[in-house]
């Protein structure tokens, strides 16, 4: 399950591009974060998470947030400034199960090495349906999570929201803000379609002849989509941002991405349901956790900021800023986090995040002015930086090593502070939560 938005230059303050994801996946998915720079490939083709494609002569530099094992993103930036993110979407159209197409996070990655626009990255991915598909199981532990997917595209002069069901897909041009989740979006009125979307549905008895052609009626799954809250969470996210009508910021970015469905002082990880955009894994019937978040600002003339937590949980975590051409995570020398419990930043504050859950507004409340205090920092340091035309790498660099260190540097405060306070679990029934967290904590050894 994840969420994902974007606003256009004309509804920001700022008059910046700004896009938003949450990832969610399986609660011990770790997720990485890295820079990739442009490189030129001698190999003639590219091994994606289960086949291989034929490669390009020249690769973009990239930023990528994606699970730990995969080849593929959930989200990420291109240096020429597109940035895409996409969903998992449950439609009618069955799957051989046979892990010979491509995931939804193999087609991100690859438009974003090879595309230099929105426009130009959904006729790739679109192009890849048509000659691969996407018959490619999209989970960690759960081998029988196969899905669909959706898309927002974008780029500073248009988005796409681009939603597929097997080979057959639609695309609507993004005109103001536009949120996705976990379910088919489009209705009647699309800009772009594959060339049987119509007649594959009509053969399939999803739709008739002289109708008004729905894409979502005639394509949509309806158990898992319900059973998902993507239509609830589709609509607080889309509610949260017009709100900001004209002045949406990054601030604004980040209250989506870490609201919940109860009130901030009557939440806790085990009343999470499916419908919380920062979601909180609890067992069975909500299975996913918010386990990397992305906020990427795009501009006219500057650099992107890609302001990216690197863990899980945006509600305990800090967003810090990252950029191309600086190597604070670059692949060569940045931990990257593995299976169980090491020594990478997704770890460290995967450790924190589950002390910190068992007593979650006491402990919430011990670390969140110092949280908040750096978070807001960070944010009016950016602006500083960018009043300057042309930021110097090295300053952008100092900035980005100084957040990454500052948040690992209070992470280790904040672990020695709750251990030494009265840090006695909360007293709650939730028995398969309980049991849940108990079992995922034991496989990683936390």
């Amino acid at each position: 399950m994840c969420d994902t938005f974007v606003a256009m230059p004309s509804f920001t303050k700022n008059k910046t591009l700004i896009f938003g994801k949450n990832s969610d996946r399986e609660p011990n998915e770790a997720q990485a974060i890295v820079r990739i720079p442009a490189k030129e490939p001698r190999e003639k083709t590219v091994q994606c998470t289960y086949i291989a494609i034929p490669q390009v002569k020249q690769t973009a530099e990239v930023i990528l947030s994606k699970p730990f094992q995969m080849w593929g993103a959930e989200m990420g930036v291109n240096y020429h400034g597109l940035v895409i993110g996409n969903e998992a979407l449950f439609t009618k159209v069955k799957f051989k199960k046979t892990n010979q197409g491509l995931t939804g996070m193999d087609m991100l990655r690859l438009a974003l090495e090879r595309c230099p626009t929105a426009i130009s990255a959904l006729q790739l991915i679109t192009d890849l349906l048509q000659d691969y598909g996407q018959d490619a199981c999209g989970g960690y532990q759960n081998k029988d999570f196969f899905y669909h997917n959706s898309f927002i595209i974008a780029d500073i002069k248009e988005a796409w929201v681009l939603e597929t069901a097997g080979k057959e897909w639609v695309a609507q041009k993004v005109k103001d803000f536009r949120s996705i989740s976990n379910g088919i979006t489009i209705e009647h009125e699309f800009d772009l379609h594959s060339p049987n979307v119509v007649d594959f549905a009509l053969r399939n008895g999803w739709t008739k002849k002289g109708e008004d052609f729905s894409f979502r009626k005639a394509y949509s799954d309806w158990f898992f989509t319900k059973m998902s809250s993507c239509k609830i969470r589709q609509q607080v996210s889309n509610d949260l941002g017009k709100a900001k009508t004209d002045h949406f910021d990054t601030k604004d970015a980040l209250s989506i991405l870490s609201h919940h469905h109860l009130e901030n002082e009557l939440f806790a990880p085990y009343k999470a349901t499916t419908q919380d955009i920062c979601m909180h894994a609890t067992g069975l019937t909500n299975p996913s956790h918010t386990v990397g978040s992305m906020i990427a600002e795009i501009r006219h003339d500057q650099v992107p900021t890609i302001w990216l937590t690197g863990t899980s949980s945006p509600c305990l975590s800090i967003f810090k800023p990252f950029f191309f051409q600086t190597l604070t995570i670059s692949e060569e020398s940045f931990v990257q986090p593995t299976a169980k419990l090491d020594d990478s930043l997704w770890w460290k504050a995967e450790r924190l995040h589950r002390f910190i859950a068992q007593n979650y507004q006491k402990a919430k409340h011990i670390i969140d002015a110092e949280r908040i205090k750096l978070q807001e920092t960070l944010l009016e340091q950016q602006i500083e930086i960018f009043t300057d035309q042309s930021p110097k790498a090295t300053d952008l660099q100092v900035f980005s090593d100084n957040a990454l260190q500052k948040h690992l540097d209070l992470m280790a405060t904040w672990y020695e502070k709750l251990s030494t306070a009265s840090s006695k679990r909360a007293n709650y029934f939730a028995p398969m939560y309980q049991w849940h967290w108990k079992k995922w904590n034991e496989s990683v050894i936390i």
